[in-house]
């Protein structure tokens, strides 16, 4: 199956760089580095025995933050690599470590180009960041002799329904035997990795790390600074992390908020860089007074909508919002972090779709820090409601950092593990 796998993926790789090249017409970075994709690269002299770590995204690279900076930390003297799939993860990772660590894009999984990645990185050990399975990669990293763990492990139920098909299954267990640990986020997360093929005595639950991200210690301030350009009493909420077909949603939900509260804000940070201006266009033809980040900085009294059309500037808008709708959950994404808005003791409204943060989600509205909204026409009132309600949202806010404070430790769990395999 390996095989036929192997071809297979020489057969879609002009499919996969034309679809690269589309995305490019979107978003510029995407025509950027390609050579990286095929395992082409400069490598510096001094990686060997390098600590590797995976994140396939933004959302992914978030996650590995405390992670990286405990390696950092405990391993000062050992060169550490970053590998991204998407040019936003990319510049996550710049912005958050800059040149402290050597980032490059992870090839296509083609055994030539997995063979100069590896041959060029050198890694004493490979960190897999959630869920990321590549059968010529892993058994590569066997072949070298390479330790390969996945942390933060996490696998969805529709992604175990993705791996169970009986033609995958033998190459999916032969691939999750190349791997020496999974650290798995919650037990169910563990059981699932169980079930398509990870060895048992190799599975261990260790918690989220997106519970240890570090919260920035002026997040607070500055969105204190921020409701100072708006005014302390007025209402405003944020749509985070939004996907085509939920910006709509979302400003037909303020429009109804509108109604009955003239003076609402609503803050709108779309997904992915190519959405910005489409969304600044949908804001401006429903006849909003608009204000962006990339023209004006922070909103201003007169606008009714804000587009926050820059990357990593969630965290003080978290803090300066009322209550946080995070995004990828009105449609069938699975939802994003739940964590960021909680961390700042802002209440948090979210889809029906929430799988990717499943156990997350599920805490925060047992706990009362999360609501659930049934579908998009039930956002507006929901919203309405909780901007209307001062004291609620402060008890939601509360019981949403509690949930985070309380989960917080996984660092330490893990930074164990790999302790342990470093000195094997």
């Amino acid at each position: 199956m390996r095989y036929l796998y192997t071809l297979a993926m020489y057969l879609v790789t002009p499919l996969i760089v034309l679809r690269l090249a589309l995305r490019g017409f979107r978003s510029r970075p995407y025509y950027w580095r390609w050579a990286e994709r095929f395992g082409f690269f400069k490598a510096p002299l001094n990686l060997r025995d390098s600590l590797w770590v995976h994140a396939v995204s933004v959302g992914e690279v978030n996650a590995a933050e405390p992670l990286i900076k405990a390696l950092q930390r405990d391993h000062p003297d050992t060169p550490l690599v970053v590998t991204t799939v998407t040019p936003t993860g990319t510049a996550r990772v710049r912005q958050l470590f800059g040149g402290s660590v050597f980032h490059i894009y992870l090839p296509y999984d083609l055994p030539y180009a997995v063979h100069r990645f590896l041959r060029g990185v050198r890694p004493r050990l490979a960190l897999i960041v959630e869920t990321e399975i590549w059968p010529n990669l892993y058994f590569a990293c066997r072949r070298r002799g390479i330790p390969l763990m996945i942390v933060n492990a996490r696998l969805s139920e529709r992604s175990l329904r993705g791996y169970q098909p009986r033609p995958l299954r033998g190459m999916v267990r032969a691939a999750l035997g190349c791997v020496s640990l999974v650290a798995a986020q919650s037990r169910a997360d563990a059981a699932r990795y169980r079930l398509i093929g990870a060895p048992a005595e190799r599975v261990l639950v260790c918690g989220n790390l997106k519970y240890d991200m570090p919260v920035p210690q002026d997040a607070l301030a500055a969105g204190a600074r921020l409701r100072g350009h708006w005014g302390a009493r007025r209402p405003v909420w944020i749509a985070a992390s939004t996907h085509e077909g939920e910006e709509q949603a979302v400003l037909e939900a303020h429009l109804a908020v509108l109604k009955r509260l003239p003076d609402a804000l609503l803050l709108i940070a779309p997904r992915h860089p190519e959405r910005f201006r489409p969304v600044e266009h949908a804001v401006r033809s429903l006849g909003f007074a608009i204000g962006t980040y990339s023209a004006d900085a922070a909103p201003v009294p007169s606008n009714q909508v804000f587009v926050i059309d820059a990357m990593g500037q969630l965290m003080p808008f978290y803090a300066a919002a009322g209550l946080a709708f995070v995004g990828g959950s009105l449609v069938p994404i699975g939802g994003h972090n739940v964590l960021e808005p909680a961390a700042l003791c802002t209440p948090v409204l979210v889809g029906p779709h929430t799988f990717n943060f499943e156990e997350i989600t599920a805490s925060l509205i047992e706990h009362g820090g999360a609501l659930r909204v049934p579908d998009s026409g039930s956002l507006g009132g929901a919203v309405l409601g909780l901007l209307r309600d001062d004291a609620r949202r402060r008890e939601m806010g509360q019981a949403a950092q509690q949930v985070f404070e309380r989960e917080r430790g996984a660092v330490g769990r893990l930074m164990q593990l790999i302790d342990a395999q470093l000195r094997k």
